[in-house]
């Protein structure tokens, strides 16, 4: 499958008057065309610094200090503000967890859509709006004319993301990044829009990178999962492998989290401690103070390396032979 979104050593730092908040440093990651990635994590990780960056929006003292993203072999870092506005709704999009940082509140629906389509196309008024019918239609989105003339606040939690989703597919942009979008949907609609989601990318060969801190999600619609942990991917693989026979501690760890009808009347297991603060990471493996299997050598940062079948690890201590888990 061809290459969509391609990161290399992306390191996105914030300067503040305390010191160097490092919120991404050093990833890697490639997102392929029809192909869903799920990018996972404890608040903090760095997942949403990672999709902001993709797009261009890091907004001061934030800044991406190296490393290099390319969309279809374009790279972005070091690109223009206006070629960053050209490439953003027509070559790649964002769902946000909010639909409201996508939706004006003040405006109709078809008033915002219709300028979205107008601001990547030349076409006519009657033409944006068939567009604009066509996508609302393509969510799943129940008498769309009536839907255009609404404004949000008359449209529920999870029809206005539905609207949102809509927006994010109007060009068929290549790569779609959407960060915790379900988040705050009840779990029917957001069933409903997972598969949705994972059809029209199905259908279009959209490349979709989906950030969540929910396994359970993430399990539901990601072909591949990359697992953050302060700032850094620790790892890296197909879904089934990676959430069956997990190799890092923390994934491990995770998942004994998740509660599931296979160990009913069991205690969850948590993850000791809690994730360090950005300005003070402890010295080699991050994750070093809250794992049972580490050593003097984990105070040398471990290399992401891979393990066979498409999987990688950061870890001196992998788990090779874990047991399975059913998330």
């Amino acid at each position: 499958m061809t290459a969509v979104l391609e990161i290399r050593g992306l390191r996105t730092w914030f300067e503040t008057r305390r010191g160097t908040v490092k919120a991404v440093d050093g990833v890697d990651l490639t997102v392929r065309a029809g192909e869903v990635v799920g990018l996972v994590g404890e608040s903090g990780s760095g997942k949403s610094v990672t999709g902001f960056s993709v797009l261009g929006l890091v907004d001061p003292p934030g800044r991406i200090v190296e490393g290099s993203i390319r969309l279809l072999g374009e790279e972005l870092v070091g690109a223009s503000p206006d070629r960053l506005r050209q490439l953003r709704g027509a070559r790649m999009a964002m769902i946000f967890q909010d639909p409201m940082m996508t939706l004006n509140p003040v405006l109709r629906i078809d008033t915002q859509m219709m300028e979205a389509v107008r601001a990547h196309a030349v076409v006519s008024r009657r033409e944006a709006r068939e567009r604009c019918l066509e996508a609302l239609r393509r969510v799943g989105i129940p008498a769309p004319e009536e839907r255009l003339r609404a404004y949000p606040h008359q449209l529920s939690g999870g029809m206005r993301q539905r609207v949102a989703i809509a927006i994010a597919l109007l060009h068929r942009p290549p790569l779609v990044i959407a960060d915790e979008p379900t988040t705050a949907l009840d779990v029917t609609i957001q069933a409903q829009i997972l598969y949705e989601i994972q059809e029209l990318c199905a259908a279009s060969g959209t490349a979709l990178l989906w950030i969540s801190h929910d396994l359970a999600v993430v399990s539901a619609i990601a072909d591949r999962i990359a697992v953050m942990y302060a700032g850094r991917i620790v790892e890296e693989g197909p879904s089934e492998a990676l959430l069956t026979r997990p190799h890092h501690p923390y994934t491990q760890g995770l998942l004994d989290s998740v509660p599931s009808r296979h160990r009913r009347g069991t205690r969850l297991r948590s993850i000791p401690g809690n994730a360090p603060p950005p300005l003070a990471l402890p010295e080699g493996c991050a994750f070093r103070p809250r794992c049972a299997r580490a050593s003097r050598r984990c105070l040398r940062e471990p290399e992401l390396r891979a393990t066979g079948a498409g999987r990688r690890v950061r870890c001196f201590h992998p788990l090779p032979d874990a047991a399975p888990v059913s998330a």
